[in-house]
């Protein structure tokens, strides 16, 4: 899948206007499956002493990285309002040290509990 083929995805979904967050969380797996060959994203992998990530990502069977994901246009991206996401944010960033927030367009990369970049 590349990148248009994606957002055409996400787009034509989004159009009908029953989607939930989960609807695009298929779409979101198979673009870093394509992009990155040797990453394997789960979708609802078991539960971490943290919570429940929506994708654990892994390469050769190793946990790189993990992908929490909120609804198009979510408007707690960052995680700082504790009417938000705050407190489900905050427990990730301090339990994984590889960790994106996303909305499925805008991603949000965090090492350590440290934005790397979005």
């Amino acid at each position: 899948m590349t990148i248009q083929q994606y957002i055409t995805n996400l787009n034509q979904r989004y159009k009908l206007g029953n989607a939930t967050e989960h609807t695009f969380r298929g779409d979101l797996q198979t673009l870093i499956e394509s992009l990155v060959p040797e990453i394997r994203a789960t979708n609802e992998p078991k539960r971490q002493s943290c919570g429940a990530p929506d994708y654990i990502l892994t390469k050769k069977d190793i946990p790189i990285g993990f992908i929490e994901a909120k609804d198009i246009g979510d408007k707690d991206l960052a995680g700082i309002k504790k009417t938000g996401n705050k407190e489900q944010f905050d427990r990730y960033k301090a339990s994984l040290n590889n960790l994106f927030f996303t909305d499925y367009l805008d991603f949000h990369l965090y090492r350590d509990g440290q934005l790397i970049t979005k």
